[in-house]
């Protein structure tokens, strides 16, 4: 609140000379639809206002201190962000070879935080912005050759698929998006894959993987059935249907039922089952949490198909923004945008879904994309 306050201020409405960014003023009138929508449509409607109250001030304030910030600030506060996540990582690793590291469910890494399933998708967030300044630097630093390393070998550790899956077609679509748009030639913008460093880093990689070829898949056939503990799957496809089938076929049968007005904002597929949790006082709910995955499919399902259209013609402005910034922001808000398609938290700003935000907002709040440099 005090966040939301400082830029409140700052945009000069309390003096009658608002300044804010299209992008600001879009999340305002899209945030002012969920509320309304919640009011008509909603089962729960103090539950879904509320929910859409917070996403509102967490986003605007966002992008407004993204977007207010001057160059040479973003950049340091963005290289601080990395060194946090590095900090993360850094502190985590002994935690490797002790049983606390993976006190959740005896198997996923969990590093310092509180589940596998933050700890990967975190590491997947890093791993997003190291691997982008390989690309994006003339000489890659061995810095972020090694923070990348680490991070695939922290997500397999973690045992979460949805953030592998997600860091390599983030990456995969951010140097093919930012070449496509760009308009320029690829040595300008991806000057790294001319690096011999990187290349001489691919082949040693390229080497051990072929000596280590049946070690190597045994891990991996790990990492896909989470030790195990996810049954017999031969594919990560397999694994998705596995995981996420279910909710999947409970959010398709909502959206058949409730095509044009969806169900509410933040509220279940089943609303009958969720646990809201209120305020003694008051009576308002302070906890209403569902377990959703596919973040497209949530957003007809709780909306409607006119709802989504307003959702996706936002998200389609923020990527656009991201390609003008350039290939780190492209990977970052890929990344974070495809972790959603196994556990949806775009719209819940509070723990890994703030982390999300934070980066979103920076990738899709300005031209210039905040170098990370020594």
């Amino acid at each position: 609140m005090g966040a939301f306050v400082a830029v409140l201020v700052r945009s000069g409405i309390l003096s009658g000379q608002l300044k804010a960014s299209k992008i600001v003023l879009s999340t305002v009138g899209l945030g002012l639809f969920f509320v309304i929508h919640s009011l008509f449509i909603s089962s729960m409607p103090d539950v879904s206002i509320l929910k859409a109250v917070s996403w509102l001030l967490v986003t605007t304030t966002l992008l407004s201190a993204w977007s207010g910030l001057p160059h040479e600030e973003r950049e340091k506060l963005f290289r601080q962000l990395y060194l946090g996540l590095v900090a993360i990582m850094v502190f985590s690793a002994p935690l490797l070879v002790f049983p606390l590291g993976y006190l959740r469910n005896g198997s996923g890494f969990q590093g310092i935080l509180s589940h596998p399933q933050a700890f990967g998708p975190t590491m997947a967030i890093l791993g997003a912005i190291a691997a982008s300044k390989l690309f994006a630097e003339k000489k890659p630093s061995w810095q972020y050759l090694v923070v990348f390393g680490v991070s695939l070998l922290f997500i397999m550790a973690s045992e979460a698929r949805t953030a592998g899956v997600a860091l390599i077609i983030g990456l995969i679509l951010a140097i093919g998006s930012v070449r496509m748009f760009s308009g320029q030639q690829v040595r300008t913008v991806l000057p790294g894959l001319r690096s011999r460093r990187l290349w001489a880093l691919a082949g040693a990689v390229l080497c051990v993987g072929v000596i280590f070829a049946p070690q190597i898949a045994d891990k991996v056939s790990n990492y896909i059935s989470k030790s195990g503990r996810a049954g017999s799957v031969e594919s990560i496809a397999q694994a998705y249907e596995q995981s996420r089938g279910g909710l999947i076929d409970r959010l398709v049968i909502n959206i058949k039922e409730n095509p044009l007005t969806g169900i509410g904002f933040g509220i279940g597929s089943e609303p009958e089952l969720m646990i809201v949790e209120r305020d003694p006082v008051l009576g308002l709910p302070v906890s209403a949490v569902v377990e959703k995955g596919v973040l497209p499919l949530v957003v007809v399902e709780e909306l409607g198909i006119p709802g989504a259209l307003l959702v996706f013609a936002w998200l389609f402005w923020l990527l656009r923004q991201a390609v003008l910034s350039g290939v780190t922001a492209v990977a970052l808000i890929g990344t974070t945008l495809l972790i959603n398609m196994g556990e949806s938290t775009f719209f819940s700003p509070g723990g890994l879904g703030m982390l999300i935000l934070i980066a979103v907002c920076w990738a899709g709040s300005g031209r210039r994309c905040a170098d990370v440099r020594h």
